[in-house]
């Protein structure tokens, strides 16, 4: 048997790849195809119902007022000159580009195991677009905020102003987005062996929300709970909304320490998950 050449080959698929493995010039010879992907999830996402993409606004208002009434009105969270409204369509707006992102590419496997199972592509352009497609998402929650901030600002007269630090914002929402995609796709690798893990998904995030000051400022926590204070401040999520808020608001701290802390910790579940994601997608097909 003569030893085959695989220079004359224009591409070479194989198995054996690197432990950490983001094939950049890969994933942009399938940029068509990622293309695809990001329009199938924004079109497909509310077809065939009622209000349609009308739910990308409802969803951030409706949750914003409720946690206005019950946060801010019944249990009395001071927001200090901010408007509570305003100060809780600021977190949700930001909270939800990341609960879209984690739970959206936590089944990316399963939920895609017919496509991956017939077609060779680069495996990772299926979370990827979801969180491209996420931010589209995003954006449209952002100019209902801009409108609702504008209104406060100028017709209600709120003490709120945007901090010179605004222009990191994307900063912030990229550290968001990769974080949703590192902790989704260990997620997403560990649901084809464990399909109830997926269940939990929903649940946890939920739970999450609590403990990363969507609904309340970070000092308030440290000063009325500081013994379980440190729940919340090792969490990478409450020092993003909480900068976020900073930027948006003029409210709350920022903090330099909590910055490079969760940049840290963004990127290592950001490694992490690539590790898993590489090693799942060559035997998840047997299990799933």
């Amino acid at each position: 048997m003569s030893k085959i050449d695989d220079d004359g080959w224009l591409y070479t698929i194989s198995s054996k790849r690197k432990l950490i493995d983001f094939n950049f010039k890969e994933i942009w010879r399938y940029r068509d195809l990622l293309f695809l992907f990001v329009k199938r999830d924004v079109v497909t996402v509310y077809k065939q119902t009622v209000l349609g993409p009308l739910w990308y606004l409802i969803q951030p208002l409706f949750t914003a007022l409720t946690f206005t009434l019950i946060f801010n009105k019944v249990a009395e969270i001071d927001t200090g000159t901010v408007p509570p409204f305003l100060f809780n369509l600021a977190g949700v707006s930001i909270w939800n580009y990341f609960n879209t992102c984690l739970t959206a590419t936590s089944d990316t496997f399963k939920t895609n195991a017919a496509i991956f199972g017939k077609v060779y592509f680069p495996r990772i352009i299926v979370p990827l677009s979801i969180i491209i497609s996420n931010l589209m998402k995003f954006g449209i929650q952002l100019i209902i905020f801009i409108a609702f901030y504008i209104y406060y600002y100028f017709i209600i007269g709120a003490a709120i102003h945007v901090d010179s630090s605004i222009i990191f914002f994307p900063i912030i929402v990229l550290l968001m987005g990769l974080l949703g995609l590192g902790v989704g796709m260990i997620i997403s690798s560990m649901v084809t062996k464990y399909r109830d893990l997926k269940f939990l998904v929903n649940f946890g995030v939920q739970l999450l929300m609590y403990v990363s000051a969507v609904m309340y400022p970070l000092a308030l926590m440290r000063e009325k709970l500081p013994k379980i204070s440190w729940v919340v401040e090792y969490n990478p999520l409450a020092y993003i909304i909480e900068t976020a808020r900073y930027m948006l608001l003029g409210t709350g701290t920022f903090s330099w320490f909590g910055i490079c802390y969760t940049i840290a910790i963004t990127f290592l579940i950001f490694l992490l998950g690539i590790v898993i994601f590489n090693r799942t997608e060559k035997t998840f097909i047997d299990t799933v």
